[in-house]
Formats: C-alpha cells, structure tokens, sequence
C-alpha cells in the first residue's frame, strides 16, 4: 500500500480565495427580496392583504434590479444565479399563491387550495424550463427579444389583480371567478405563449431626451405611489391586452426567418417551422451570475 503523501498538492486542505464584495451586493439585493416575499406570506396571513401586496411588488422590483446590479458591477456567479432562481419560486408562486388562498380563494375549500397550490406550481415549472433552456443552441437570435410564457414576477402581478380592484372599492369578484382566473394565470406562466420582453430594445437615450426622460420616471413613481392600486390594475389589463401582440410578432420573425432559408435547404418559404418550447428565454429574466 502506497504511503501518503501529507505535503502531497492533492492531499493539501483546500484554501477558498476572498470573495470581492462587488459579489456579494447582487446576493444580498436577492436576499431582500426573498425576505419581501416571506413578509408577504406572513402578513396575508394576518389579514393585512395591502401590505402583502406592495410587500410582492416590492420584490419584484428587486428581481429587477438584481441582475442589472450584477452585470453593472460584473457580480455575476453561479450561486448567485441558483439564489435568485429560489427567490423567484417563493416570491412570484408561493407568496401570491396564499395571499390569493387567505383573500378569498379559502371559501372554495379544498378547490381553492388547488387553485393555489397550481398557481405555485406553475411558478416553479416555469423557472425549471428556463434553467434547462437557457444553454439551447437552436434557439434563433430573435428569439432573444420574447420570454417563453407570461414571465414569473409578470404572472404574480398579473394574478393579484382581483385584490386590487377590490382595494379601489369594488365588489370582489365570485371565489369560483377569482379560483379560474389564477388558474388561468397559471397556465399562461407553463404555456409556449411568445411574450414581448423588449430586453433587447436599445438602452441608449439620446442627450435632449435625458431630462425628459427623468421627469418621466420621476413622475410615475409619484403615481404608484400615489395611487398603487390604479396603476397596477391599469398596468396588468395593458399587460394582458398586449400579448396576442407578441405572438403576432413572434409568428412574423419565424416566417421572415423560414423565407430566409437558402433554397437549397428545402425548406417551403410559406410555411414556418415549429415553435419549440424553449426559444424565446432571454438571458435577464434570471440573471445568470457566472464568476
């Protein structure tokens, strides 16, 4: 039996190098938000439903902010990409899952929890295809402009829109109404819907757009601020509204792409190919923080 060797290089104990803080701030702006997102959970369950919801939008601002903040900085890394991905599931499918439970959706019983627990699900359906999607090869370049389904922090906001116009003092909606519409929430996260992301829109702002530009930002916030709960509401019809815009959109790329092909390829210009499930996932949705 061969001796071992303790000053051997393999047999050394293993140092970790220091880690740079500019890899820390994306992480910790994710830990906020995961802690919005269990704030929300505790106070739907105590019946404070108002600060539930803004403790959700809140999060899915910092789901926003993160992963620019990470690419700004040059933060990115693996774990920091897994974080997010966990945050994700728990602020955008459980959190609004059991606020919709606790507001109304327990008056279905059972029924209404399935309707939670699908809507949940979904959430998390939805972040596990992105993850196995996002190294695909075969996706075409336009198809970095469009998300694969209704996006996770887009579809929590899209499914507390029942609680808002009951904020604004309508009549809440029948519990069966409120148990479809998550469901069908649910089904346009796991769906193959191309959605517009506009994440490849250019950044760019011209010099004598600037100061318009900041009165405009400025003056939306004063909005939500405001008046939250008519922006939101406002905000998540036009949301709706706007997606049969980007599958016409989508169709139209993949046919301009199909009359593209080289003859010889065979392939007919009037018909085009068929959408694959994973195209369409653009790098921002889940910052990935790759060292």
């Amino acid at each position: 039996m061969t001796p071992i060797d303790p000053k051997a290089p393999e047999q050394r104990r293993r140092r970790f190098r220091p880690i740079p803080v500019r890899m820390l701030v994306p992480n910790v702006i994710t830990l906020l938000a995961i802690c919005a997102g269990l704030t929300a959970i505790r106070l739907s369950t105590e019946g404070r439903m108002e600060l539930a919801v803004a403790a959700i939008v809140f999060a899915a601002v910092l789901d926003g902010v993160d992963g620019r903040v990470a690419r700004m900085i040059k933060g990115q890394s693996k774990f920091g990409a897994e974080l997010d991905s966990l945050a994700d599931f728990v602020n955008f499918g459980v959190a609004p899952g059991l606020i919709l439970y606790f507001w109304q959706l327990h008056d279905l019983a059972n029924v209404g929890w399935i309707a939670a627990m699908v809507f949940a699900i979904a959430g998390g359906l939805r972040l596990a295809r992105f993850n196995a999607s996002i190294d695909d090869p075969n996706k075409p370049a336009f198809a970095a402009n469009y998300f694969t389904g209704v996006p996770a922090p887009a579809g929590a906001i899209l499914a507390l829109l029942p609680v808002y116009l009951a904020f604004l003092g309508l009549a809440k909606p029948p519990a069966a109404l409120t148990g479809l519409y998550t469901l069908l929430i649910a089904f346009l996260m796991v769906s193959r819907l191309p959605v517009f992301s506009g994440k490849t829109t250019p950044m760019r702002v011209p010099p004598e757009m600037v100061l318009p530009v900041f009165v405009s930002v400025v003056f939306f916030i004063a909005l939500l601020i405001g008046y939250p709960w008519h922006i939101l509401s406002i905000g998540s019809v036009l949301y709706l509204l706007s997606l049969p815009w980007g599958w016409k959109s989508y169709r139209a790329h993949e046919r301009n792409a199909a009359a593209a092909l080289p003859a010889e390829a065979g392939a007919p210009s009037d018909v085009p190919p068929p959408f694959s499930p994973a195209a369409g996932e653009p790098e921002n949705e889940r910052p990935t923080r790759l060292n």
